[in-house]
């Protein structure tokens, strides 16, 4: 899911809480889901609704593959903290996660990278935060698999093997194509491009 950044206007001498601010923010409008990366808030809107199916059709194979089980976990808006700031941490839309993650909550229901296999967002409006602010943040947390359902220009983008700010194996598929994702995932995935980019897109007006 995309985001806005927003910009505070703080003294800077005057010391405030970027978490409290989230918590704020969320409190004021249901369905709103913040986040900080690098010291800045992101504020996304809740998702449409074809944002929302293909996030189930993309649960699917995930279930399908045996990952929801004792080993790993298959979940939707799980917080994980982020290594680019003392507040710092990302809620991604979907993520396959250690089935021991309940041993790795850190704080503000964030959880350590470390038990994170894999990290998917599916882009809105302000996509761009999704292909670019998100990789470094990812990267730097060391999660081995990011994807990105790029709805805007239909591609799903699949990036692995993080190496400091960035991803040093970044595909681009298009429709069309099949995708079968790394073993780090912890079992055999595979994911239909046109299936994924036809279920988030929006009916023409």
């Amino acid at each position: 899911m995309s985001a806005a950044s927003v910009e505070q206007p703080f003294d800077a001498d005057e010391p405030f809480s970027l978490t409290a601010i989230a918590d704020e923010i969320m409190e004021r409008h249901p369905g709103y889901r913040v986040e900080i990366i690098g010291g800045h808030l992101l504020v996304t809107p809740s998702p449409d609704a074809p944002h929302a199916i293909v996030l189930t059709d993309l649960m699917i194979p995930f279930l399908a593959a045996g990952l929801h089980g004792a080993e790993s976990k298959v979940v939707q808006g799980v917080a994980i903290k982020l290594p680019t700031g003392a507040e710092d941490y990302c809620i991604p839309d979907l993520a396959v996660v250690d089935g021991d993650i309940n041993d790795h909550f850190i704080e503000n229901n964030a959880y350590a990278p470390i038990c994170f296999r894999l990290v998917l967002e599916v882009t809105s409006s302000n996509w761009r935060d999704d292909l670019k602010t998100k990789v470094g943040a990812y990267a730097e947390a060391k999660v081995p698999v990011y994807l990105v359902v790029d709805r805007k220009h239909q591609r799903l983008h699949v990036l692995t093997d993080p190496d400091g700010s960035e991803y040093t194996s970044h595909r681009v598929h298009a429709p069309g194509e099949t995708v079968t994702l790394p073993d780090s995932v912890g079992a055999e995935v595979t994911l239909d491009v046109e299936q994924i980019i036809k279920a988030g897109q929006k009916k023409a007006d």
